[in-house]
């Protein structure tokens, strides 16, 4: 089961951070990631963090805006936006898979089969 939160309204320029937590499950040994989707356009892969070494991955459209980490203490996963733009909006969802170790680069490409129900991010002045 994860949850997911911290999504909102934010003006340009802004930040969120938007957590995932896992109860019934111990994220320590799943990849998670980030997905997201705006109105009318297929979903998107946003970020990825490893299990085993937690390497992470972010999409061309973030990279050097959104960072991804892992509180395995928390068995939380966090996904802080920075400079956020109107065209981040959308419903952000994580999802969990044991991927075990895989060349992270490629860890959006793969199906992951345990999903949250997603937080709204909107970004607008």
């Amino acid at each position: 089961h994860l949850v997911e939160s911290g999504g909102g309204l934010v003006q340009p320029g802004g930040s969120l951070r938007l957590s995932c937590a896992a109860s019934g499950f111990n994220l320590d040994y799943y990849t998670i990631a980030w997905f997201r989707q705006a109105p009318g356009k297929e979903r998107e892969g946003v970020s990825c963090i490893g299990s085993s070494d937690a390497s992470t991955h972010v999409a061309d459209s973030v990279k050097g805006r959104f960072t991804i980490s892992r509180d395995n203490a928390k068995n939380t996963v966090y996904l802080q936006m920075n400079s956020l733009k109107a065209e981040d909006t959308g419903v952000y969802y994580c999802a969990a898979e044991a991927l075990g170790l895989i060349a992270i680069s490629t860890c959006l490409r793969f199906d992951f089969g345990s999903w949250g129900q997603g937080t709204q991010v909107t970004v607008s002045s």
